[in-house]
């Protein structure tokens, strides 16, 4: 186990395996040092302390090396989703003024009208070989060049655990994804405390399936790297990879969302799966039953791990293995070093069995939004005095995430899930907002009004459905809409269904467009 006050801390020089991507291998030792040469280079080219560094790109090494290399020279690491499309990744570059891009030369290609806009970002780092021609006003490096740079790396001793460590961005139920600030101290906490209770441990093998840009994605690297275990890259295309990776890599630990785990349950595994997987873990949604047991009559020596989080404090809760007979409905108990409470409206507690807000307190509580006051203090507020967890003595505030999502805790301190207060949309295993799916829609030209919400589905979770009127009064084109969706959104976003009408749509007091009544013609696809 690593003794780690900083992110970077986390990976210690030794002999031991700590990436695979491909048939390479990198050790604890050549990892350590890759990271402190891309701090270099960073240093190298003027990049300064709390700078943000965007990666855009697949899972690989580089992926790896310039979030721990960023962390490395006190510069905050951005890592942007690989299916996002330019726009997309235009926003959370000007958003966060990301000054340091690291991408590939094929991601290059889309991105440089994008990059025109992006007014802050002065530097292009491609792993590969520089193509022709130039940016509007950034300065192209390859990686090669960059790792030869000779610059002293910081002296840890000047960075604190306070200090930024990156900048997740989330989707939430209105506007463009928000960047969520997670300091170092945030980052380690969050790793000792998953290691602990999935027991990991030096000779694990986690295949890291699911995007580096989600917190439970990353997750998977820093509590292999916490536990001195390997963590192996997988870039899948088809569920049949993920199989064919366990086999191959002898995965002891599986972390994944409940569309995936669906998808392979209803593939034939290959023998010998159960003889190494140690545990499987949920993230992103509820496990339906079906695919819950259906897991377990597959691989019946792997315990089950069934987690509850939201990217503003990382994880929340987890239910015990030995709990999963007796309760597999429950999103658990909190997980080690944290604490869950349930609030009333008054922030006082709630009694056994009453509805409530689940509210997080703790070192995994995230910094607030990047440059977003307004929002910040909606979910991020002063523990209640009603909550009775504080001496009065206390003068200073703390500040806890308040989820959103109602929850009740029964007598014997297990949580169970109610529902969101907001109007996210659950995919796949993302959050999608729907305003967000709005505007990709309304920039088409093609629409007059329209509303994307959420209905049920066997296995996706949600599916969006899409009700639009055509341009002044025409009617709609929906092939045309949906070609223009999937060249400007990426596939978890695009409608599974569009319904055109003819007139307005209904409006609630607000004068708004009433999510919430279209929906409520839609109880599944």
């Amino acid at each position: 186990m690593r003794d780690a006050f900083l992110l970077h801390q986390l990976i210690s020089p030794g002999p031991a395996p700590a990436l695979t991507y491909g048939n390479r291998t990198l050790d604890y030792t050549s990892l350590k040092q890759q990271c402190d040469q891309f701090a270099a280079g960073l240093r190298s080219i003027g990049s300064g302390r709390g700078e943000r560094i965007g990666i855009y790109l697949e899972k690989r090494f580089e992926t790896v090396v310039a979030s721990f290399g960023a962390t490395t020279a006190g510069a905050v690491f951005v890592p942007i989703n690989p299916l996002l499309k330019a726009d997309q990744v235009g926003h959370i570059m000007r958003d966060c003024n990301v000054r340091v891009l690291i991408t590939s030369p094929e991601r290059l290609d889309g991105l440089r009208d994008t990059l025109a806009a992006c007014r802050d970002c002065q530097h292009v780092v491609l792993t590969g070989a520089r193509p022709d021609g130039t940016l509007p006003t950034q300065v192209l490096h390859e990686w090669a060049s960059l790792l030869d740079a000779t610059d002293a790396v910081p002296d840890n001793g000047a960075m604190s655990d306070t200090d930024i460590a990156a900048i997740l961005y989330t989707s939430g139920s209105t506007g463009r994804p928000k960047g969520v600030v997670l300091s170092h101290r945030n980052m380690v906490a969050g790793a000792k405390s998953v290691a602990s209770y999935l027991g990991n441990h030096g000779d694990d093998t986690l295949l890291a399936a699911l995007p580096l840009s989600f917190d439970a994605g990353f997750s998977q690297l820093t509590t292999a790297f916490h536990s001195g275990a390997r963590v192996v890259l997988l870039n899948y295309l088809m569920p049949r990879d993920v199989l064919n990776a366990l086999v191959r890599e002898k995965v002891t630990g599986l972390t994944a969302v409940p569309p995936l785990y669906i998808q392979l349950t209803q593939l034939e595994w290959p023998t010998g799966v159960d003889e190494h997987l140690r545990y499987f873990a949920n993230t992103g949604g509820r496990m339906p039953l079906d695919t819950l047991n259906a897991l377990r009559a597959r691989v019946p020596k792997a315990k089950p791990f069934l987690m509850y989080g939201l990217t503003e404090a990382f994880r929340a809760t987890y239910l015990p293995p030995d709990q999963v007979d007796r309760r597999p409905d429950s999103i658990g108990k909190a997980i080690p070093n944290n604490e869950v409470l349930v609030l009333r409206e008054d922030g006082s507690p709630c009694d056994a069995d009453e509805p409530g807000e689940l509210v997080q307190r703790g070192p995994l509580v995230a910094q607030g939004y990047w440059n977003d006051p307004e929002k910040t203090a909606e979910r991020f507020r002063p523990l209640p005095a009603a909550a009775g967890v504080r001496p009065d003595g206390l003068v200073m505030p703390e500040i806890a995430v308040f989820s959103g999502d109602t929850v009740r805790r029964d007598a014997e301190g297990y949580l169970y899930f109610i529902g969101r207060r907001d109007e996210m949309i659950k995919t796949s295993g993302y959050r999608v907002s729907p305003t967000e799916i709005e505007e990709a829609l309304y920039a088409t030209g093609l629409v007059g009004e329209c509303a994307a919400f959420g209905v049920d589905h066997a296995t996706l979770g949600q599916a969006i459905v899409v009700i639009a009127t055509g341009r002044n009064g025409a009617p709609l084109d929906d092939a045309a809409l949906l070609a223009e969706c999937r060249r400007t959104l990426p596939a978890y976003q695009l409608p599974a269904r569009i319904v055109a009408e003819h007139g307005p749509l209904p409006r609630n007091p607000n004068g708004k467009i009433d999510r919430k009544t279209l929906a409520a013609g839609f109880a599944g696809l």
